[in-house]
């Protein structure tokens, strides 16, 4: 039994298979510096996009963990988005996400694009993105899309493994 409630989110209209991936610039941060960064000039080939929580949120370390283990960040480029600083991304960038470059959303304006936008309980005005991960291919086409319907929930490594491997072989 988890030491933790498990919350449904509400029904969204998030980005789906199918869908090309909503374009938008922010900062782009890799291990050395960060500067604006178009998701369009970020994407030339097939790239995984993972929204997560917060830097340091239990969600955002097991995606970066999963990507990690699995070395994805090897066969394709891997962006990540959350409403995180730049700064705070450098220091999950020091610890993890080995390959991994990670934009910066703390207006959450992205967010509410691909429609991922939530209130986090007990904290009015602060809205994050519910965990998602977006299987891109070079023109910015869905073709995976998982995202959470509940709090706290995690995608299926393998099923986004066997996405990698059609989109990339």
């Amino acid at each position: 039994m988890p030491d933790f409630d498990v919350v449904s989110l509400p029904e969204t209209d998030h980005v789906a298979e199918g869908d090309t991936a909503p374009d938008f610039t922010r900062p782009l941060v890799d291990e050395e510096y960060w500067e604006d960064c178009a998701l369009d000039e970020a994407v030339d080939g097939p790239t995984l996009l993972l929204f997560h929580p917060m830097d340091g949120a239990f969600q955002a370390t097991y995606l970066h963990n999963t990507v990690d283990d699995h070395g994805w960040a090897a066969d394709l480029d891997v962006l990540g988005v959350s409403i995180s600083s730049p700064y705070a991304h450098k220091r999950l960038l020091d610890e993890r996400a080995d390959g991994v470059r990670l934009f910066s959303d703390p207006g959450a304006g992205v967010i509410e694009a691909y429609g991922l936008a939530h209130d986090i309980d007990g904290m009015s005005g602060i809205t994050e993105t519910r965990p998602a991960v977006f299987l891109l291919d070079a023109d910015r086409t869905v073709e995976f899309a998982w995202v959470a319907s509940e709090h706290p929930e995690f995608p299926d490594a393998e099923a986004i493994g066997d996405a990698i491997d059609r989109l990339v072989d």
